[in-house]
This record gives structure tokens, sequence and C-alpha cells, in this order.
């Protein structure tokens, strides 16, 4: 009997050699790849043809909802199962219309993990007790609450360019990365501020956030010392706060020697 055949995709190096060798201790799977970012994932299933691919939400050049859809345009049958610490009623709707036939919390138990592969195995789909949760409680709230504004819609390629502009990329990047001419991604980017009536990059890069297209990680809040503590601490050689550098697909600031 041949082996099922997983591709694994997120770019957290650490959590992703981890999770490789918790899948490979199972006698009847193997790992066959792995994607650092939602591109990289695209290709690799093209390449690689897995059984099954594992994908994280937040990850650079092409989030894991669009490189979902991408994906299965390609290929409807891929079996696709999401393992994220996002917690958002909105990009759980996106990846089950996109197709999506699993979904793991990266907080849920190693043993939930594996049951859920195993199941994808056997062709069912199968989703964590909180995805349902989420769904319900959206469906509650649209029944009560007052119908949406209407907002225009973007198509694929377009959240593309909003996630590279939002990631720091300058045109000529995005025109590299997307195999464009420079004047086609300029104009992505004038098309999709005039369509979103935005004036700055900035505001672009918010809309991303606010509608699940880039993600912001909160830092942990600091302990702030009583003055005895401070007092006795050992000071550091340098207080800064280092922020994320262009690219990353997350806006993470990492407090590091801060007094």
């Amino acid at each position: 009997m041949s082996a099922f055949r997983i591709l694994v995709a997120d770019d957290h190096p650490i959590f992703r050699f981890g999770l490789c060798l918790l899948l490979g201790s199972h006698e009847s799977w193997e790992v066959c790849g792995e994607a650092a970012d939602g591109r990289d994932a695209v290709e690799k299933c093209r390449q690689l043809k897995p059984d099954l691919l594992i994908l994280d939400i937040c990850m650079p050049k092409l989030n894991g909802v669009d490189a979902a859809r991408q994906i299965l345009k390609h290929n409807p049958d891929q079996v696709i199962l999401v393992l994220t610490a996002v917690d958002s009623e909105q990009v759980v709707r996106d990846c089950l219309d996109a197709g999506v036939r699993g979904w793991v919390s990266k907080s849920d138990g190693t043993e939930d993990l594996m049951t859920t592969v195993e199941a994808l195995q056997r062709h069912k789909s199968i989703f964590s007790s909180r995805v349902s949760d989420l769904i319900m409680d959206g469906y509650k709230r649209h029944r009560v609450g007052s119908p949406a504004a209407n907002v225009p819609k973007l198509s694929p390629r377009e959240r593309e360019v909003v996630q590279l502009v939002s990631e720091g990329k300058a045109s000529k990047e995005i025109a590299t990365i997307l195999n464009v001419t420079l004047a086609t991604a300029e104009t992505h980017r004038s098309n999709i501020l005039r369509k979103l009536k935005l004036h700055s990059v900035a505001e672009l890069v918010l809309y991303a956030v606010r509608n699940e297209i880039v993600h912001v990680q909160i830092p942990a809040v600091l302990r702030i010392p009583n003055p005895g503590e401070e007092r006795n601490r050992p000071r550091a050689t340098s207080g800064y706060a280092a922020l994320p550098k262009p690219g990353n697909g997350r806006a993470d600031v990492v407090p590091q020697g801060l007094n």
C-alpha cells in the first residue's frame, strides 16, 4: 500500500520541523514536501500532487485563503487541511467557500490533528467545534443584523497585489513576483486605490488588515516591574523595539531589551 503523501505549508521553520516529525511518526504517512509561503505552496502542490496539503493562513507573499483558492481552482480534488492560529468567522467562511475540507487550530492537541488527518485520509471532511461555533454565531448575527453596506469586491489578482503592497513590496518587486510588466503592476495599484476609494498605501494596509488579507499579531503585554525590581535588575546595553522586516506577511512588534 502506498504512503499517504502530505505537503506542509507554514512560514515558521521550527513549527514546520516539529509538524513534519509528528506526521512522519505515523507509519502510513509521508511528508513529501514543505513550503514556506503561500505562493510556494501553490507551486509545490502543482509539482508534487500530494494527497493532503496542510496549510497555514498567515503566510507571506500569498495568504492561505488565496493560496487555497488558486490550488482548488487548478485542482478541485485537492484535499486541504487548514492548521492555523487565526480565529475569524470570515476567514473560515472564505475557506469553506473555496473548498477546504478540514480545519484545526494550532492551540488544539496533537491527537486532534492526527485524528483529523486520519479522517481526511478516509475522504471525510472534519472541522473543530470552534469552527462550528464561529459559523453559528455569524449566522445568528447576520439574521438579526442589518445588511452590510455594498463594499467593492476585489478580484483574486487584486487581492494578491494588496497583500504584496501591504508587505512593503515595490511595484517592480510585485511585477517580478506576479510575472507581469511594471506598467501592469502599477495599473493594478492605481485601480485598487480607485476602486476602494483610498488615497494612500497606509489606508490600503489598514483595509488589508480589516479584511483578513494580512494579519496582525498583537505583542504580549509587557510586565512593568516595581521600583525595587527596577533598581536591582541588570540594565540592558540597549533598548529598542524590533519592527517587522518588509515581506514577512505579518505586523509583529517584538519587544527587546526595553527598560
